[in-house]
């Protein structure tokens, strides 16, 4: 009987990984898992990462509000909260101008401050995250605070006063029928308003003007926000320098 040698099959044949080997694998992985947290750092922890997720949201269910109802919209942002002080700077909610019942059109089109009805009930940000009215700006080149309206210009969907829990002031964003990003107080406005939020902490029993939030040593630099563009689109941040440049200067226990 003629004998043959035995020889190894290719998946015999294939050489494992080395010990050696895998420690590199390793070691290189555990080098990009470091540096892209170097690079992300300063761009926001959990909260303010979700938050500006979130907010982002509204701001295009604002715009499409406007654009599929062809009436005027609005993002508000809690200033102060009369029986709700902890959620100042924290809740968000959207809404569109009030409507007349009997012909499904805006109530007052030419109102410069009409009365807004809310289209749903919004969100809150997560805790310790807060907006930012130190560092959001009407316009992100030129500067200017955020308008505020007072929750009397408010109504539910049914036409009646908003809820006690919602009653106080509100900073507001602005989109005329169309879409656009607008201020009644300027014919020449260009957009490019800012939503900046932070992480930090507050009193949450007395009003974010008796008590605003501060940067903690734990979140120094931990902002996000984006832009909202004339035409209601939104561009994120990418670093503290493109929302403000002080904001790197921002010491803990500082307001913001």
């Amino acid at each position: 009987m003629n004998s043959h040698p035995i020889r190894p099959t290719r998946a015999t044949a294939r050489r494992a990984f080395t010990l050696v080997e895998m420690l590199v694998v390793i070691a290189i992985i555990s080098i990009l898992m470091t540096a892209g947290s170097i690079g992300l750092r300063g761009m926001g922890g959990k909260g303010v990462t979700s938050g500006v997720a979130t907010v982002e949201s509204l701001f295009d269910e604002a715009r499409t509000t406007a654009v599929g109802r062809n009436i005027r919209s609005a993002v508000l942002v809690a200033k102060t909260l009369t029986n709700n002080k902890g959620d100042d700077l924290r809740r968000i909610v959207v809404a569109y101008e009030e409507i007349d019942p009997a012909t499904g059109l805006a109530k007052e089109p030419g109102s410069q401050t009409p009365n807004w009805m809310l289209s749903s009930r919004g969100a809150v940000l997560p805790d310790q995250t807060f907006f930012s009215d130190k560092f959001s700006k009407k316009s992100h080149s030129g500067g200017g605070k955020i308008d505020t309206v007072p929750s009397s210009k408010l109504k539910t969907p049914a036409g009646q006063a908003v809820k006690s829990s919602y009653a106080g002031e509100y900073y507001i964003y602005r989109f005329n029928a169309q879409g656009i990003l607008t201020d009644p107080n300027d014919a020449n406005y260009k957009g490019g308003a800012s939503f900046i939020i932070g992480s930090g902490a507050r009193n949450l029993s007395q009003s974010s003007t008796a008590q605003p939030p501060r940067v903690t040593s734990a979140g120094k630099r931990d902002f996000g926000g984006f832009v909202i563009w004339r035409n209601g689109r939104t561009s994120v941040f990418r670093s503290p320098e493109q929302m403000d440049s002080k904001i790197n200067d921002i010491k803990t226990g500082e307001t913001f």
